[in-house]
């Protein structure tokens, strides 16, 4: 396998994850979604919230469009609120919202997503996702609880595949761990354990400050990092004797940062369940889809240079495990300084 013996796809896939981590190290575990909500509180009455993420220190140029029989429209100035730019209004839809159109203006020149929940004038609450290709829908007539399956099913997949440094740590733990068996007892206890913190912090039965989550979720990927070195030395660590053991406690603050954007999404108060399991499994689909990226991109490597006589330094192994941590070091003190 090429992460034993050290060949050249480990240093390419760490710079690579590097530069990815470095481009998106003022939100390196996001590009966050959009997210608008209108929730009914009187007949024909709602009360919306408009999250715009931030782009370069200033709210997204989207905006969002209610149906044509709801006023006021969206004021015009969003407060940060310390993730995304905020607008809270209420407006009056005679009628109800069945039938109209719900649109995202300027979402089809970005490159991210909008959640919308809203509520039908039964108080049965649904969510849609839209995207750069489908930035509006019309509201239909009759729920579809399905449409909330599919919403946070993808939201999951989505939030995982944008989220560095959880793929940085599962990176460094493939590079780390040795053996199919236990890469996969080792990938197994890490996903065990962000489930279960991912529910128990979604219900609110524990509360964790994001910042300090956040700063230990970098602070782990450097803890890997310097494993991989000292096994290089001949001085196997905590992490390569005990890999599930490790995969297990770090994964318990990894179920937190997911907890956290999730909490910011914010879930549809009467399928929390479905919701929760959708984002979860979605979670991991992009987790599986990552790690068999990984192993594919490994293969191919171990080809090429059976047929390629590639020069490989001897130096080449540090690469990788210098490269993560200069990173997750960064990601540290970065993120620690944000929360002061």
């Amino acid at each position: 396998m090429v992460f034993r013996k050290g060949v050249f796809l480990g240093p390419l896939l760490a710079m690579v994850m590097s530069l990815c981590g470095l481009v998106n190290s003022s939100s390196a575990h996001e590009l966050q979604p959009g997210y608008l909500e209108l929730r009914l509180i009187d007949k024909d009455e709602y009360a919306v919230i408009w999250k715009v993420p931030a782009n370069r220190g200033r709210p997204m140029a989207i905006a969002a469009v209610l149906p044509a029989n709801c006023t006021p429209p969206m004021p015009e100035q969003p407060i940060w609120d310390g993730a995304a730019y905020v607008v809270r209004w209420r407006v009056s839809c005679p009628g109800g919202l069945e039938g109209g159109i719900i649109k995202i203006e300027g979402l089809a020149k970005t490159s991210t997503d909008v959640l919308v929940r809203f509520d039908y004038a039964d108080g049965v609450n649904e969510a849609r996702r839209l995207t750069p290709g489908n930035p509006s829908f019309t509201v239909p007539t009759q729920p579809n609880s399905l449409e909330i399956a599919r919403a946070y099913l993808l939201l999951g997949v989505e939030h995982i595949l944008s989220g560095f440094d959880h793929l940085l740590f599962v990176l460094a733990l493939l590079l780390l761990v040795k053996g199919s068996r236990r890469i996969l007892a080792t990938v197994t206890a890490f996903t065990l354990a962000h489930s279960l913190t991912l529910a128990v912090a979604t219900f609110g039965l524990i509360h964790v400050a994001g910042p300090p989550v956040e700063a230990t979720i970098a602070l782990s990927i450097v803890f890997i990092a310097a494993e991989i070195i000292q096994s290089r030395h001949g001085k196997p660590g905590l992490t390569e004797r005990f890999p599930w053991v490790v995969a297990f406690t770090f994964g318990l603050l990894h179920g937190f940062g997911f907890a956290g954007a999730l909490t910011e999404l914010g879930l549809p108060q009467k399928s929390i369940p479905v919701a929760l399991l959708l984002f979860n499994v979605g979670v991991e689909i992009g987790q599986l889809l990552f790690i068999a990226a990984i192993f594919a991109l490994a293969v191919l490597a171990r080809q090429i240079t059976r047929r390629v006589d590639v020069p490989r330094p001897e130096w080449a192994w540090a690469v990788p495990p210098y490269a993560i941590g200069i990173v997750a070091a960064f990601w540290v003190v970065q993120r620690v300084v944000t929360s002061l």
